[in-house]
């Protein structure tokens, strides 16, 4: 094997290395993987299922909130959320249908919601406004209608 072989293979190796250390001490060390909360319902007795039984909002400590809610044909259980500037919002989602997407305009929310799993994301609503959500996985005819509104006031 040539000299300049050996280097070549010798640096390709340690790149992908030094990648690869990189990519584990961010999903271990920094907790930057992907979710791992598998958590599965029956998508025929969403209704029946604690806590989606009992969807909306509720204060669990001092500017921190759960809302568990619900997608269903072309709409969002409960439709309006209204929270205080500053609040950390824990979201528990699941689809009582096919998989609708969850998007909050000007947040990093973007979570894809399939019947039969509860999807889990987190924000912390800083500035005062309306934050549009939006279904952003095509769910059938009407699925352009399907937006609500977290009012942060």
């Amino acid at each position: 094997m040539h000299l300049d072989e050996k280097i070549w293979l010798t640096l390709s190796f340690g790149i992908i290395m030094i990648f690869m250390l990189i990519t584990g001490y961010q999903a271990f060390a920094l907790e930057m993987g992907p979710p791992s909360h598998n958590e599965i319902l029956d998508p025929q007795k969403v209704d029946e299922t604690a806590p989606f039984d009992e969807p909306g909002i509720k204060q669990i400590g001092e500017k921190e909130y759960e809302v568990v809610m619900t997608l269903q044909v072309f709409s969002f259980t409960p439709m309006e959320l209204e929270i205080p500037a500053g609040s950390t919002v824990h979201f528990t989602l699941t689809s009582k249908d096919v998989v609708h997407g969850f998007q909050v305009a000007n947040t990093n929310i973007n979570a894809m919601v399939m019947p039969g799993h509860i999807q889990k994301i987190s924000q912390k609503f800083s500035e005062p406004g309306e934050y549009l959500v939006l279904c952003n996985e095509y769910c059938g005819a009407g699925h352009q209608l399907m937006s609500t509104t977290i009012t942060v006031k």
